[in-house]
């Protein structure tokens, strides 16, 4: 069709001009080519008189039709001297020793789709229009076809890098290598400096305008189709981090990581046509492709393909440590508790190998404020810990003489991580606390829970219908509802310890876990709320960068009894402190004495309960404040009233000593007025002021009266609720 309307339109001009009577001189007025327009690309070069080593090259790749026609192209031009440079780098006599498929790399290489002036190349073209300083990269014409490589099981193929960082691979995409120049708009952009440029390429100046490893001598020289940016050196396609990782044994066991757990060779039936087409060969072809638990595919030219351009304005980076640091590193971190690499979660891999890559560019000066796949920053010395520094096509590479120690295993997330006796915790610490206690500036004290402990005590999880359960006797249940027991455990479990509070348990005291609950411990023991009963016994220990880590023989159980139970548990033995409150609040409309609730108080709620001793419990009788008999200075309690008027005396009296949505212990962390669960006549909760201080605990009453915690009566664990004996009452 297009080449009908063609010769139509051809043969109507033809029918003009000679019906008009036009002379061929008024044709070439009007149609010839402009004397003001310059020549094409290759003559411009011609003309120009310095490139002839370039434009025989040219002529070797098969462009020299290509850059003397219509186009629209940027060509970075070798001079002459350059090619003198890069034969003798080469060890090669001149031009003859340069076969056809190497002149076709070079001048591909060099030749950037679409037209870039100076000023225009540094801007990005993104979705939203040209960002101004934001570009160091643009797309080339030349990629990387098929080529031989080896599959994990150690069959030679004949394969096809990927071009995306996933398995999906794009037909129609060339995987086109891309080209690197460093500029001062550039550079002010991202607050770099010339040594930035210099710790890549110490041997070439920077001026402000560089192409890889050249200098720009002269910019801007505009031809019919596009312009030309003579440089000082032959420039040959830089490998991706994939060829790169090739040639480099070295690094060999970082690489064969990659290649034997996150490569998949892939047979491809149209790569498979195209190539027994182009060579008349029968070799099926693969595409290599890498797991999508990557930060990105090393084989991958376009980087991350959110918008068609933006491998323009940034690449990949990849610090990989040289095979003896790595390999002490995984014999003694990630292997401590695996008999070999093939027994690994995928996972774990992926974060070892994912430590190592970022998903942006990090430049030299920058290497404590650019942040990995992991969310962490690059860990190196760029002086003394990175070895070998490369600008790539698809990114930058730096080998290393250490390991980028990931949170994942040096923290206390790596003792359950790292551990297969531990992958219900692992499960469960990634669905909410994995990225608390993964930070290394803040300490964590952590028990552990081992799946057999986790089993022992009815709770499973089947990886296979990502189904939690819990069974108790025979009675099986399963759904969220156990997931989410489960998490309140393990909250349980983990406690923020800035201060090391916990590094000695030989001792005893209280502290609040992750979750706003506490734990008690003892003489090597620790309990919760639901174990208080039978303390746990500490069986090993740990150390991590951000803590240390405890072993125990059981699993920290919330308990499901309600307060008022733990009340009447409390003053059951005789004589004991708490038996005067409990005689009144058993009695009173503010206790359900099926449930043994608090009347007023609700599932999930924290709450304080402030318990005033026998001898408080007699002066607020005395005081009037709770129903008593006889006309005396010391009334005989009335623990069982009968009046409305006593009841809600003895009502108001237990709300006011219970603090609403606090659990607090005396450890200084919260202090102040504090809502109470009574309410005043217009529904408002009446307060009382708390100070606590490190070992101690005041409460003053509206009456301005003071009380003080007895701290070896106290801290009693409840559900969500911590129980305290105090030696005087509360007036409200």
């Amino acid at each position: 069709m297009r080449k009908t309307l063609l010769q139509l339109f051809s043969i109507a001009v033809l029918s003009l001009w000679i019906f008009s009577g036009c002379s061929r001189k008024e044709w070439e007025d009007v149609y010839a080519r402009p004397e003001w327009l310059a020549p094409p690309i290759y003559q411009q070069l011609q003309a120009k008189g310095r490139f002839n080593q370039l434009l025989g090259v040219i002529d070797k790749s098969g462009y020299k039709n290509t850059l003397s026609n219509a186009g629209y192209w940027t060509l970075f031009a070798p001079n002459d001297q350059a090619f003198d440079k890069y034969y003798k780098t080469k060890g090669i006599a001149g031009l003859t020793q340069i076969d056809s498929t190497q002149a076709q790399a070079i001048i591909k290489y060099l030749l950037v789709y679409n037209a870039f002036p100076r000023e225009r190349l540094d801007d990005y073209q993104s979705g939203q229009g040209w960002k101004p300083g934001f570009a160091f990269k643009r797309r080339t014409a030349y990629y990387t076809n098929f080529y031989d490589d080896v599959t994990p099981a150690g069959q030679t193929v004949k394969a096809i890098a990927g071009n995306r960082n996933s398995p999906t691979y794009i037909s129609a995409d060339n995987n086109n290598k891309y080209i690197p120049y460093f500029t001062d708009e550039y550079f002010s952009t991202k607050k770099l400096s010339a040594s930035d440029y210099n710790y890549f390429f110490p041997d070439t100046p920077y001026t402000g305008f560089n192409i890889v490893d050249s200098k720009v001598v002269e910019k801007d020289v505009y031809a019919e189709n596009g312009v030309i940016h003579e440089i000082d050196n032959v420039i040959s396609p830089l490998p991706s981090m994939d060829q790169y990782l090739r040639t480099k044994p070295e690094y060999s066991l970082f690489r064969s990581l990659f290649e034997k757990y996150m490569v998949q060779f892939v047979a491809n039936a149209e790569a498979t046509r195209k190539y027994q087409v182009l060579t008349g060969k029968s070799d099926q072809v693969f595409v290599k492709t890498y797991s999508n638990l990557l930060a990105f595919s090393p084989n991958n030219e376009n980087y991350l393909k959110l918008e068609d351009n933006d491998g323009q304005q940034d690449g990949f980076s990849m610090f990989v440590p040289k095979n003896d640091v790595l390999q002490a590193y995984i014999n003694s971190v990630i292997l401590e508790n695996y008999t070999s690499f093939d027994k690994l979660p995928p996972k774990i891999i992926a974060d070892l190998l994912n430590a190592h890559l970022w998903q942006t560019t990090v430049w030299p000066s920058k290497f404590g404020s650019t942040f990995n796949y992991l969310g962490e920053d690059a860990r190196f010395n760029p002086n003394s810990n990175v070895i070998d520094k490369k600008f790539l096509s698809n990114g930058v590479f730096y080998g290393t003489n250490i390991v980028q120690e990931a949170n994942v295993f040096s923290t206390v997330y790596a003792r359950a991580y790292l551990d297969p006796n531990y992958t219900i915790m692992t499960k469960l610490l990634d669905y909410d606390l994995k990225f608390v206690i993964t930070n290394p500036r803040i300490k964590y004290t952590v028990f552990m829970m081992s799946d057999k402990l986790l089993r022992a005590a009815g709770y499973d999880y089947d990886p296979a219908k990502d189904e939690w359960s819990y069974t108790v006797g025979t009675t099986r249940t399963t759904g969220e509802a156990m997931r989410l027991r489960l998490l309140r455990i393990l909250a349980t479990c983990v406690v923020p310890t800035p201060k090391d509070e916990l590094n000695n348990l030989s001792g005893s005291g209280i502290v609040e876990t992750s979750n706003g609950e506490y734990l008690r411990y003892a003489k090597n023991t620790v309990y919760s709320a639901g174990v208080s009963d039978k303390p746990l016994n500490i069986v090993g220990t740990k150390d991590s960068k951000n803590g240390k880590v405890y072993y125990i023989d059981g699993i920290l159980h919330f308990t499901e009894i309600n307060i008022g139970k733990h009340i009447e548990l409390l003053a059951t033995p005789a004589k004991s402190e708490y038996n005067n409150f409990w005689q009144y609040l058993k009695n009173s409309t503010a206790f359900n004495v099926a449930t043994s609730e608090i009347v007023g108080t609700a599932a999930g709620t924290f709450y304080t309960v402030f318990v005033p001793n026998n001898a408080s419990i007699q002066a607020a009788v005395n005081a009037g404040l709770l129903p008593g008999t006889g006309t005396g200075a010391n009334k005989t309690p009335n623990f069982a009233p009968t009046l409305e008027a006593d009841k809600n005396k003895v009502a108001s009296f237990i709300y006011y000593h219970v603090l609403n949505k606090k659990s607090l212990i005396p450890d200084g962390k919260d202090s102040g007025a504090i809502e109470t669960l009574l309410k005043n006549n217009l529904g408002d909760p009446v307060n009382m002021t708390v100070l606590s201080t490190a070992g101690a605990m005041q409460l003053t009453d509206a009456a301005n009266r003071r009380s003080n915690v007895v701290l070896d009566q106290s801290n009693n664990l409840s559900n969500r609720t911590v129980i305290h004996l105090i030696n005087n009452y509360l007036q409200y």
